[in-house]
C-alpha cells in the first residue's frame, strides 16, 4: 500500500543479504535504479559505503518538476538495513528505508518510506501539484528494486 505519507514495496532477490547491502550501500548508483532520483552526490568528503551520520545530495525529477534534497545516512547495517532520511531547515522530512531479510535462498529487500514532517509546499506539491504520483511511485519503488535484483543477481 502506498499514499503520499508512507509505502513499501517488497522484491525477492537470488543473492546473499551481504551482496545486496554492498550494492545499496553505494548511494551513489541510485541514479543508475530509481526511475525518479536520477542523481547522488556525497557531501562533506563521506563516500561509499553508506556510514550513519554521512550526508548526500539527491536530486530528483518528476514529470516537469525537478528537486534536490539533503540527506543523512541514519541507518547504515551491513546485511540487514540502510535508511536515510531527507532534511530542509535542519529537520527530517522524509525515512527511506531498504530492509534485507533472508528468504528461501536469497533476500527479500524491502524498500519504504515514511513521511516524517512536511511543511506547507512540500503538502501543496504532493497533494496539488503530483497528484497521481502515489500509484507512479509504488511502480517507482518496484522499478527500483528490479533494477538494483538485475545489479546484484547479475554480478
Amino acid at each position: 500500500m502506498t499514499s503520499a505519507r508512507r509505502g513499501e514495496v517488497t522484491l525477492h532477490m537470488d543473492a546473499p543479504p551481504q551482496k545486496i547491502w554492498e550494492v545499496l550501500a553505494d548511494v551513489e548508483r541510485m541514479g543508475e535504479w530509481s526511475p525518479e532520483c536520477y542523481r547522488v552526490r556525497w557531501l562533506g568528503g563521506a563516500g561509499s559505503p553508506a556510514k550513519v551520520g554521512a550526508r548526500f545530495k539527491g536530486s530528483n525529477r518528476w514529470r516537469w518538476m525537478r528537486w534536490s534534497m539533503t540527506c543523512e545516512v541514519m541507518t547504515a547495517d551491513p546485511g540487514r538495513e540502510l535508511s536515510w532520511v531527507t532534511i530542509r531547515g535542519g529537520k527530517p522530512i522524509v525515512r527511506w528505508t531498504y530492509r534485507l531479510q533472508p528468504a528461501n535462498g536469497g533476500t527479500d529487500v524491502t524498500e519504504s518510506f515514511e513521511a516524517l514532517r512536511w511543511p506547507l509546499d512540500v503538502r501543496v506539491a504532493e497533494d496539488y501539484l503530483m497528484r497521481g504520483r502515489n500509484e507512479q511511485r509504488a511502480r517507482a519503488m518496484r522499478t527500483t528494486l528490479e533494477r538494483i535484483r538485475a545489479a546484484v543477481e547479475s554480478a
